[in-house]
C-alpha cells in the first residue's frame, strides 16, 4: 500500500465504524475504498466486514446503558439467530462467483442506499403496524415469537452475504417488534451486527476472501468511529447524516455501474 492508499483506508474506516453506529451505510465507504486500492467487490465486501467488526463492538459499547431484547426475544436467543443467519449468508457469498458478485454490488448499493433513504417511513410503518402484526402473527402461528425469530434470522442472513444496509433493515424490524427508544434500538443493531459480522468473518477467512494488511490498517480507524459516532448521536442532526450517507449510496451505485 502507498501512503495515499493507507490514508484513504483509514479515513473510510473511521467514517464507516461512526455511520453505523449511528444509522448504518458504513459499508457505502469501506467497499469502494477497498476496490480503489486493488480489491476485487467480493474480496472488498469480506474485508470491509472484518474491518468493520471492531466498530459495531465499540458501538455496542457507547450505546451499553440502553440495550434492551425486543419483546418475544432474549439477548441469548438474538444472538444465537444472528450467528446462525450470519454463517448461512456468509456461506452464500462463498459459494457466489466473483463475476456474479461483481454484476450484484451495484444493485445492491442501490437497494441499500433506497433502503436508508425509506428508512423513516418504514420505522414509522413498523411502529404503526407492529400491534397488529403481533396479533396477526399469534393468530396464524400461535406464537408472535416465531415471527420474530424468523425476522431476525433473515435480515441476519442478509447482513452475512452483504453488509450494505443492514442497520436500517435491523431498526425497522426492532420496531416492527414493539420497541421504540431509538437508542436502545441503536445499541441492539450494533450488538446483533458483530454477532453475524463474527461469524461471517470465521467463514470468509476460512474461505481467503481476506485482505489482512488492509483490514488490520482500517480496523483502528472503525473502532474509535464507532464508538465517538456511538457517544456523539445525541447532538448530529439526523437529517443531516440521512442525506449525506444517501448521497454517499448514489454516487457509489452510480460508480460501479460506470464500471461495468
Amino acid at each position: 500500500m502507498t501512503l495515499a492508499e493507507a490514508a484513504l483506508l483509514s479515513a473510510a474506516a473511521f467514517g464507516a465504524g461512526a455511520l453505523n453506529a449511528v444509522a448504518g451505510g458504513g459499508s457505502f465507504l469501506t467497499l469502494p475504498a477497498l476496490v480503489v486500492v486493488g480489491a476485487s467487490p467480493i474480496v472488498a465486501n469480506a474485508t470491509g466486514t472484518v474491518a468493520l467488526l471492531p466498530g459495531y463492538l465499540s458501538g455496542t459499547w457507547g450505546f451499553r446503558e440502553d440495550i434492551r431484547p425486543p419483546p418475544g426475544l432474549s439477548l441469548r436467543a438474538l444472538l444465537l439467530l444472528g450467528l446462525a443467519g450470519g454463517a448461512a449468508g456468509a456461506a452464500l457469498l462463498l459459494l457466489t462467483p466473483a463475476p456474479a458478485f461483481r454484476r450484484l454490488v451495484p444493485w445492491l448499493l442501490l437497494a441499500a442506499t433506497a433502503l436508508f433513504a425509506l428508512a423513516p417511513r418504514l420505522l414509522r410503518a413498523a411502529r404503526r403496524d407492529a400491534r397488529g402484526a403481533a396479533q396477526a402473527a399469534a393468530d396464524s402461528a400461535g406464537s408472535p415469537a416465531r415471527w420474530a425469530a424468523a425476522g431476525v434470522l433473515a435480515v441476519s442472513a442478509y447482513g452475512g452475504y452483504f453488509n450494505g444496509g443492514l442497520g436500517v433493515l435491523l431498526l425497522a424490524l426492532f420496531a416492527l417488534l414493539g420497541q421504540t427508544d431509538l437508542n436502545a434500538m441503536n445499541g441492539l443493531k450494533n450488538l446483533l451486527s458483530a454477532a453475524l459480522a463474527a461469524i461471517a468473518v470465521a467463514l470468509y477467512a476460512a474461505g481467503g476472501l481476506v485482505r489482512w494488511p488492509e483490514a488490520a490498517l482500517m480496523t483502528a480507524g472503525a473502532t474509535a468511529g464507532g464508538y465517538l459516532g456511538a457517544r456523539a448521536a445525541r447532538h448530529i442532526p439526523g437529517a443531516w447524516l440521512r442525506r449525506g450517507i444517501v448521497a454517499t449510496g448514489l454516487a457509489m451505485a452510480a460508480a460501479f455501474f460506470a464500471r461495468g
